[in-house]
């Protein structure tokens, strides 16, 4: 996978503000992404210093409209942690 695949665009919510104080960013990736490939895509995009990444994946809920039923797509988040003193200032001016 190409590294400018992996990330799809940082997630900004109240929580992931929080932990940006803390020297950790949140990010929506590519369903097929591992933890190497983020590392490395968040280095190479950025240029910083990754000590961690944490991936989650959220499946999608089912609603409902009418008698018909459809399925949000499913998410992959990752929370990568970075070295102290470095800051990635794209997502911090959103």
């Amino acid at each position: 996978m190409n590294v400018h695949q992996v990330l799809l665009r940082p997630t900004i919510t109240e929580k992931s503000t929080l932990l940006q104080e803390s020297g950790k960013y949140t990010f929506r990736v590519a369903p097929r992404a591992n933890k190497v490939q983020v590392k490395e895509a968040v280095e190479t995009s950025f240029n910083v210093t990754v000590l961690d990444v944490n991936i989650t994946k959220t499946h999608g809920k089912r609603k409902r409209y009418g008698s018909r039923i459809t399925k949000k797509p499913d998410i992959k988040k990752a929370v990568v942690t970075l070295a102290s003193g470095d800051r990635i200032e794209l997502v911090e001016g959103l």
